[in-house]
């Protein structure tokens, strides 16, 4: 099996905020320490600060398992918000994302 066959697909979908995010907080992080895992946002309407430390968490989780984590379908104010604090070259956005 591949690498891109064994990666997982996590997509959450409407806001991902400070509301909702805990939510999806030990999902992700329950996929992102048991394999590869890739993080579709492409159903996220609304991201703000809270989506931005999921997905560093994710990315903690991810590393930690010795697994690869990558994101596709970032929304713009999250990049945006991303190069605000300077994290944006942490964040591992699949080609062409």
């Amino acid at each position: 099996m591949s690498r891109a066959e064994a990666t997982a697909v996590f997509a959450p979908a409407g806001p991902l905020t400070m509301q909702t995010a805990p939510a999806a907080l030990e999902e992700g992080r329950r996929l992102a320490a048991a394999g590869d895992l890739r993080v579709d946002f492409s159903a996220v309407s609304v991201a703000d600060s809270a989506a931005l430390a999921l997905v560093l968490e994710w990315l903690r989780a991810s590393r930690a398992g010795g697994h690869r984590l990558v994101l596709s379908g970032l929304p713009a104010g999250l990049v945006s918000l991303a190069a605000l604090y300077d994290v944006d070259a942490l964040l591992p956005q699949a080609a062409g994302a």
